[in-house]
């Protein structure tokens, strides 16, 4: 990569993510002291194993990453199959545990990115003959079936959180590929359906149960309701300032569950205070505003799709767990990208930073340069 395309990319991209890390790896010190700093140190490894991988996905053109996505479509497949038939891990089948549980890797996280990459090559591939054509039934019926086979396999593990990642990443992208309003609408109907419907003659309990707490916390605050409202009290503990790190009353005296992945926002509100918490969402923001500066400042069609799909994903696990931790939004177990502890979402997250970064090198108009 010469010098005129790293004048072109937007570092701040990056800078966030890692300020984001920083501030993590803090909240996980706090968090993991109890239990000797396990997993403080491991999401300390991983934050610098996937820096380097990111640096080495920056190099390699994302035009080869989406020639190569029918390849890695089918192997994220293989995997979400395979995943099935392992033991499970609080009632989700979702996980592979190598060396004895030396390493766990959820491959639902890495599949994002090869997911991401071949609905990006589809769209663009039915839009070479005319950018309408998306709009076509066969056609659209082809794309909504790409990424209906991996949502319908990690709903399958279950993991509602990780498939709702999907979904919205997925419609942001037929979104900006100019998918016409009606179909928009009759999806918007049809989903609503589907929610009603699910709710009522699909969803297991376990899951009725945390959407009922959503709406109702205060119903059973011993049980369902327990966890949402020992969040939203930590995070009022800690005023604008916070109460100091080792300091929290919810984090330290283990009322918090789980405080390392789900509440890791709660031991910041409560710990750091606003100010730091308010930090981490403003950090969110720009990394979300500046992945669709990359989607709308790169030519290429395929690009743009992905920059969108990654700023998606990136959207939805910041609203969706801040929101929950604040009682905004049912709970289910999605992490604070960056922030949250686990080696698959840390490593996937940068994997997509490297892959906006080598889009954002190919755009007309660099950050530096205007």
């Amino acid at each position: 990569m010469n010098i005129k395309k790293l004048r072109k990319i937007e570092w701040l991209i990056p800078i966030c993510a890692i300020i984001l890390c920083g501030i993590g790896l803090i909240a996980l010190f706090s968090a993991s002291y109890d239990s000797g700093l396990d997993e403080f140190k491991k999401q300390a490894m991983w934050m610098g194993i996937s820096f380097i991988i990111m640096l080495v996905v920056m190099l390699i053109d994302y035009k080869i990453l989406i020639k190569l996505s029918p390849i890695l479509y089918a192997i994220a497949i293989i995997m979400l199959i395979a995943v099935l038939f392992t033991k499970p891990i609080n009632g989700a089948r979702s996980w592979f545990n190598i060396g004895d549980g030396l390493f766990s890797f959820q491959p639902a996280e890495m599949s994002k990115i090869f997911i991401i990459l071949f609905l990006a090559y589809v769209i663009s591939t039915i839009q070479r003959n005319g950018r309408g054509q998306i709009n076509r039934i066969p056609k659209l019926a082809l794309i909504v079936l790409t990424i209906l086979i991996p949502i319908g396999l990690i709903i399958i593990e279950p993991d509602y959180g990780t498939a709702a990642a999907y979904i919205i990443a997925f419609l942001l992208m037929i979104f900006v590929a100019g998918i016409d309003k009606k179909y928009i609408i009759s999806a918007i109907v049809i989903a609503i359906i589907v929610v009603v419907a699910g709710y009522q003659f699909f969803l297991p309990e376990h899951a009725k149960t945390r959407i009922d707490t959503f709406l109702n916390p205060e119903s059973d605050p011993r049980g369902a309701g327990y966890n949402v409202l020992q969040s939203k009290l930590a995070i009022g503990a800690g005023q604008v300032t916070g109460m100091g790190i080792m300091n929290g009353n919810q984090t330290q005296l283990g009322y918090l569950y789980p405080k390392t992945t789900d509440f890791i926002f709660s031991v910041i509100g409560e710990e750091m205070g606003f100010v730091v918490a308010g930090g981490v969402i403003i950090l969110n923001i720009i990394l979300i505003t500046k992945s669709i500066k990359v989607a709308k400042g790169i030519k290429d069609e395929a690009g743009s799709y992905v920059a969108i799909g990654i700023a998606g994903i990136f959207l939805f696990h910041t609203l969706e767990n801040i929101g929950m931790t604040m009682g905004l939004l049912p709970i289910t177990g999605v992490p604070l990208l960056f922030v949250s502890y686990g080696g698959s979402s840390m490593l996937t997250s940068f994997i997509l930073i490297g892959i906006l970064l080598n889009i954002s090198s190919q755009r007309k108009n660099g950050l530096f340069n205007k």
